[in-house]
Formats: structure tokens, C-alpha cells, sequence
């Protein structure tokens, strides 16, 4: 199976590129910015052609969630413009696409985990460009699997994990809001599960049922507290960077872009269709930490 990546700096993207040496019937290939410019229409042509793969993986996207707030231009030009000429290019080659979105379509306002038929109310710019994104891949490509997930770190890029470590490189306190809930992601994991939904819908057509909307994150919800605390318990383990974590309010903490309360997502219905569910989000925690404090040489 051939697998296009469209981004290749973001952690989904290079996640993929490390996971593909262990499938040996699975040849992928990230392609950013500029050969691969989901903007740019002659780019994505090229780059499908050159590849020419079974299925499309739509990992690039604006991402900066407060920057947006002041380029909501830039925003839907990536997340809803740029996903629907990827979706279109693809569909005119008979390719399905996979696209990643966002918990942050939902408002937060429901007490529950969220399900795929919950009603999206967006409360950033950011949120408000993948909600569009999500209506613009549907449109263009009926052969589609849209994941909506949450939290996402790895041991590469910018997250919040790694920057939780580093800050206790230098400090011994921390504050951390403790009443925002999610799934924390980590995104070898999700890169797993993409791989897997994949491969069970190489060569269908749009029969099939299973084309849609998912969601896939780290099993089991938690707070943002929950997740530094959980790092730094694994790092001290490890004889890492170690702090106390004080548990504050959202209040507390302000920023640009409003943030849900609660997007905890339900994803039950991944599990259902596929027979996949991501590991409990404790056990990417510790693969993460184990990574960034013990590097395994390349």
C-alpha cells in the first residue's frame, strides 16, 4: 500500500515517516511545503502523481490555535481551502483521503464525552477552520475518513509535553490548568490506527459504510494537569527533570483563542468499525518520556 502524506514537519506526518521501516507492505512518503503545497493546485497534482498512491493522508494544517485568532485568513486557507483541493485532486485520481481533524470543533459545554453525531459549535477561529475543513473534505471526495482527535505530543516538535519537561529543567513549581479535559494523543499511536483503517479500506468503493467521521485519540480523559503530572512522575522514574505541579483555574491562565472546557471525545464508534481502539493515554506518556530521556540512536 502507497500512502501520500501531505506536511511532513508536524508531528502526525513525521510520525508516519518513522512508522512506515515497520511495515514492510506499506511504502509512504510526507511531501510539505513547497514541493507539496495544499494551496498551490499544480503542486498536489505533481505530488500525486510522482507518488502515485492508494490513499491520501491530509496531516498539514495551520495549527498555531491563538495565532489564528489574528490570521484567520491564513487559517482557512490551510485548514478549509487547502483540505478541499487535496480532497478534490485525490478524488479526480479515484484516491480516498484521511483527513485529521480536531476536538476543538465542539464547544465544551457537554458534561459527557463527545460522539461523532454531537452537534460542532466551535469557539475559535481555529475550531471554526477545521469544522469548515471537515464540510469541504466530505463535499469534494466521497471516499473520506475524517479522525478527529485531541492533545497530540510526541517526542518530536513542539507539544506540551516536552515543553512541561523543559520547564522543569529550570523550575521546581508548576502551575497547570486543572478544569480543561481531553484526550491526551500520542501521535505514534494515532499514526498506527490511521495505518490501520488504511489497510481495511484499500480498493473499497464508496459502498462501503465505514466512510466518515471518527474519533481517535488516547483512551481515557484527563486533564491538563492530569497530563504534566503523569510526565513528570514517569521522568522522575526515569531520574529525568522532576517539579511539583500546583492545579489552577482556566481563569487563571488566559489566552487568545477560547479553549472548550471539555472536548473528551467518545470513540467507541472507531472501535466498532474497525476493531481499533489507541492505548490507554498513560502508556503514551511513557513512551514519550522514555524517548525524550533516553534518545535511541538513529
Amino acid at each position: 500500500m502507497r500512502i501520500l502524506i501531505a506536511g511532513w514537519q508536524g508531528q502526525v506526518a513525521r510520525a508516519f515517516v518513522e512508522a512506515a521501516p515497520r511495515s514492510p507492505d506499506i511504502t509512504s512518503c510526507a511531501v510539505g511545503r513547497p514541493a507539496l503545497d495544499i494551496c498551490e493546485p499544480r503542486t498536489i497534482e505533481r505530488a500525486l502523481s510522482d507518488a502515485g498512491p492508494d490513499i491520501v493522508i491530509n496531516a498539514a494544517a495551520y495549527t498555531a490555535v491563538d495565532k489564528a485568532e489574528t490570521e484567520p485568513e491564513r487559517a482557512f486557507a490551510l485548514n478549509r481551502d487547502g483540505a478541499r483541493l487535496l480532497a478534490l485532486a485525490a478524488a479526480r485520481r479515484g484516491v480516498p483521503i484521511i483527513h485529521i481533524s480536531t476536538d476543538q470543533v465542539f464547544d465544551g459545554r457537554k458534561s459527557a464525552p463527545y460522539v461523532e453525531t454531537d452537534k460542532p459549535a466551535p469557539l475559535s477561529v481555529y475550531g471554526r477552520s477545521k469544522l469548515e475543513g471537515e464540510a469541504a473534505v466530505q463535499a469534494a471526495n466521497p471516499r473520506h475518513i475524517i479522525l478527529r482527535t485531541a492533545w497530540v505530543y510526541s517526542a518530536m516538535g513542539r507539544n506540551f509535553v516536552k515543553t512541561i519537561l523543559e520547564q522543569a529543567q529550570s523550575q521546581r513549581h508548576l502551575r497547570v490548568v486543572n478544569d480543561q479535559r481531553g484526550n491526551p494523543t500520542y501521535a505514534p499511536h494515532l499514526v498506527d490506527a490511521i495505518i490501520a483503517v488504511a489497510a481495511q479500506l484499500k480498493g473499497r468503493d464508496t459502498a462501503d459504510p465505514r466512510w466518515g467521521i471518527y474519533h481517535a485519540a488516547g483512551t481515557g480523559g484527563a486533564t491538563w494537569w492530569d497530563l504534566a503530572s503523569e510526565a513528570l512522575r514517569k521522568s522522575a522514574e526515569l531520574k529525568g527533570p522532576a517539579a511539583t505541579v500546583d492545579a489552577i483555574a482556566t481563569a487563571d491562565y488566559p489566552t487568545t483563542s477560547q479553549r472548550p472546557m471539555n472536548s473528551e471525545l467518545d470513540c467507541s464508534k472507531l472501535e466498532q468499525a474497525f476493531g481499533l481502539r489507541l492505548p490507554p493515554w498513560q502508556e503514551g506518556v511513557a513512551a514519550c518520556v522514555e524517548r525524550l530521556l533516553m534518545p535511541q540512536d538513529s
